[in-house]
């Protein structure tokens, strides 16, 4: 049986499916794609800032096609690149920062809802989805597969938008307040349990090789991983 989340990410990749054919026939470059979601993001983040919860929410969930549609675009196309992926990986972090901003600046100036606590919690949050992609990179460029844990981006992806969009402020903000709190404390979780796959991994007994970073070893640099992946 596939697992419910699966099934709805290949529900999804079906629904945008004629979306992604037609950026393909007519050459949009994947680049631009990956841009226009970023500045969404980065809007999403503004309108939470601004206090609109639920507006906010249906903002991110109705422009998070762009996160998915650039690599289908790319792939489809022709045009994946280490500049791409690189490219890529690096707005994924601002539009994340951008986000969980937003709620930040929500915390820190709404009238009714302001709250220290929930403030300190928001920034730890964007400290830990940092570290989750963070961690990763690292261990991909040691040749270490740390693709584990609870919280990968599609899921923070999800919890920074849909709850957002049904329940708003309900239960005054406490919904609201329990998402933040779970996406932080899941993506430190995340970002412990991939330092302890590396760990392990560069145990003497896992028989794993591990490959210098190009600063400290004259060999010819390994080319990024990422690539790897495409888009």
């Amino acid at each position: 049986m596939i697992p419910l989340w699966e099934w709805i990410k290949r529900g999804y990749l079906h629904l945008i499916e004629p979306i992604a054919s037609v950026l393909v026939r007519r050459g949009v470059n994947p680049n631009i794609i990956t841009t226009l979601g970023t500045c969404c993001s980065i809007a999403g983040g503004i309108i939470y800032g601004a206090g609109h919860i639920r507006t906010g929410g249906w903002f991110l969930g109705l422009t998070a096609f762009f996160d998915v549609v650039d690599g289908t675009v790319a792939r489809r196309s022709g045009r994946t690149s280490i500049f791409g992926a690189f490219y890529d990986s690096s707005l994924d972090r601002i539009a994340d920062a951008a986000v969980l901003a937003g709620l930040a600046v929500f915390y820190a100036t709404n009238p009714r809802h302001a709250s220290v606590p929930m403030l300190v919690v928001t920034l730890a949050g964007i400290v830990g989805g940092f570290l989750v992609s963070y961690t990763r990179a690292r261990a991909e460029a040691l040749g270490i597969d740390a693709k584990v844990g609870l919280m990968q981006r599609p899921e923070r992806v999800v919890l920074l938008s849909a709850p957002q969009a049904f329940f708003g402020l309900a239960l005054d903000g406490w919904v609201l307040a329990a998402i933040v709190v779970l996406l932080t404390v899941t993506s430190w979780a995340t970002a412990v349990q991939r330092v302890v796959t590396v760990y392990r991994a560069t145990l003497p007994a896992s028989g794993v090789t591990i490959t210098p970073p190009a600063r400290f070893s004259r060999a010819t640099p390994v080319a990024p991983r990422a690539a790897l992946k495409g888009k």
